[in-house]
C-alpha cells in the first residue's frame, strides 16, 4: 500500500473542500470623470475617468476572529513593478480583545504615513511639476512624505484594542530590502471629546542611501463645531546627513447645507537650506445630489523648485463628477 499516495490524496481533497467553502468575494468600484486645465509652468489640459476595482471579501471564523481579504486592481498601476497590477492588497485579521492585524504586500505603509496626509489634502501632490535648467525639464516636486520603508510597501500593521475610550494605538514593522532596513513607526489619534480629533505618529525612514535615512514626525488637529470645520498639520523629516524638510497645512471648511460644502486650504513646504518655500493654495466646492457628487476647485502654487518669481509659479483649475449606484 502506498501510503505517501493516500495521506497526498487526503492533502488535496481537504484543500478542494476548504476552496469549496471559501467567502465570496464582492467587487467595488466607481463611475467618475473629470477635466482639468493647467496654467504657468505647468500649461496643459487634460481629463480624467475612474479606472479601479476593489475586491473584498471575509467573514467570522468558528474561534470568533474576522478575518478579511481586500486588493485593488488600477489601471494606472505599473504591472512589471512590485506588487503587480495591484494598487494594493492586504489581509486583516480582528477580534475585540486582540485588536487588527493588517499584513500587506502594498499599499498600507505604516503607522505614521497612514496620518502623513496633510490638512488641506496634500495640494502639493496635484500633478504640479518643478523646473530645472534645460530645454523644457521638469520632474515632480521632490517633496515625499514618509512611506513604509520596502520599496514594495510591504508592512505589518497592527491597531491595539480599546484601552481607553476615544483612543486609538497602532505600530508597525516593515521589512527590509535591497539597500533598504526594517523599519518601525506607531501612531496615536484621539477622538474622546465630541467634534475634536487628535493625531501624532512617527517613524523610521529605512534607506541606506546616504542622506536618505532618518526620522519622521506627523501631528494633526482638526475640530468641527456646526457648519464649521478647521483642520492643521505638520509633518518633518530629520534626515540623517541629509535634506530636513518640514510641511505645514491648514484647511477650513463650512457645510452651506447638507448637500453643499466649501473650503480653503493651505500648504508651505520648507526645505533646509533654501531662502524659497513652496506654497500652495486651494479654493474648492462640492455639490451632492441624487447620487451625483459634482466638485469644482482652483490650485495655485508659488516657489516650486525653491524657485522665486514666475520659474516657480503655476495654477490648475478642476470640474469632476462621480456617480454613486
Amino acid at each position: 500500500m502506498n501510503i505517501k499516495k493516500i495521506g497526498l490524496t487526503a492533502l488535496a481533497a481537504s484543500l478542494v473542500s476548504v476552496s469549496a467553502h471559501a467567502g465570496a468575494m464582492s467587487v467595488a468600484g466607481g463611475a467618475s470623470v473629470g477635466i482639468k486645465n493647467n496654467s504657468g509652468n505647468d500649461g496643459g489640459k487634460s481629463i480624467t475617468m475612474g479606472n479601479q476595482l476593489t475586491f473584498t471579501g471575509g467573514g467570522e471564523l468558528d474561534n470568533g476572529m474576522n478575518v478579511a481579504l481586500s486588493f485593488i486592481l488600477d489601471q494606472g498601476d505599473n504591472a512589471t513593478a512590485a506588487g503587480g497590477p495591484f494598487d494594493s492588497h492586504s489581509i486583516t485579521i480582528s477580534s475585540d480583545a486582540m485588536g487588527s492585524i493588517v499584513i500587506a504586500g502594498e499599499g498600507a505603509g505604516n503607522a505614521q504615513s497612514a496620518l502623513d496626509t496633510t490638512a488641506a489634502g496634500d495640494i502639493w501632490d496635484n500633478g504640479f511639476k518643478h523646473h530645472t535648467t534645460g530645454a523644457g525639464s521638469s520632474t515632480n516636486i521632490a517633496y515625499v512624505p514618509m512611506q513604509g520603508s520596502d520599496a514594495s510597501g510591504s508592512s505589518i500593521n497592527y491597531t491595539l484594542p480599546s484601552m481607553v475610550d476615544g483612543l486609538s494605538v497602532s505600530a508597525s514593522y516593515s521589512p527590509g530590502g535591497t539597500a533598504v532596513e526594517s523599519t518601525s513607526a506607531f501612531a496615536f489619534t484621539y477622538t474622546g471629546i465630541e467634534g475634536l480629533s487628535v493625531s501624532y505618529g512617527a517613524g523610521e525612514a529605512g534607506s541606506t542611501t546616504a542622506g536618505k535615512s532618518g526620522d519622521i514626525t506627523t501631528m494633526k488637529g482638526s475640530y468641527a463645531m456646526g457648519s464649521f470645520t478647521a483642520a492643521i498639520s505638520n509633518t518633518e523629516s530629520d534626515m540623517t546627513g541629509g535634506t530636513n524638510e518640514e510641511m505645514d497645512s491648514f484647511k477650513l471648511s463650512y457645510s452651506v447645507t447638507d448637500d453643499l460644502s466649501v473650503s480653503y486650504g493651505s500648504e508651505t513646504h520648507e526645505t533646509a537650506g533654501s531662502s524659497t518655500d513652496e506654497e500652495f493654495e486651494s479654493i474648492s466646492a462640492s455639490y451632492t445630489t441624487g447620487g451625483m457628487t459634482l466638485t469644482a476647485a482652483t490650485y495655485e502654487a508659488s516657489g516650486l523648485g525653491n524657485n522665486s518669481g514666475k520659474a516657480g509659479e503655476a495654477s490648475r483649475w478642476k470640474l469632476g463628477a462621480s456617480f454613486a449606484f
